[in-house]
């Protein structure tokens, strides 16, 4: 439970379903950041510092023409 999945409130129709997509889409972003934190820190670090975040969702961000 990365997410607090059993405190939602999401429970009928697709909803569940598309969070869960979600949910998975991010938490493979977090694995990819090379560093030798674990998954739960960099979650931490990201809410905390909005550059760590960016740099968490470079490889998301459009490229400059």
């Amino acid at each position: 439970m990365t997410f607090g999945e059993d405190l939602s409130r999401l429970r009928t129709g697709h909803g569940a379903k598309n969070m869960a997509v979600v949910r998975h889409f991010a938490l493979n972003l977090v694995r990819q950041v090379a560093d030798k934190r674990s998954i739960k820190r960099r979650r931490k670090r990201a809410a905390w510092d909005p550059q760590y975040l960016l740099d968490t969702l470079g490889p998301l961000q459009p490229k400059p023409c």
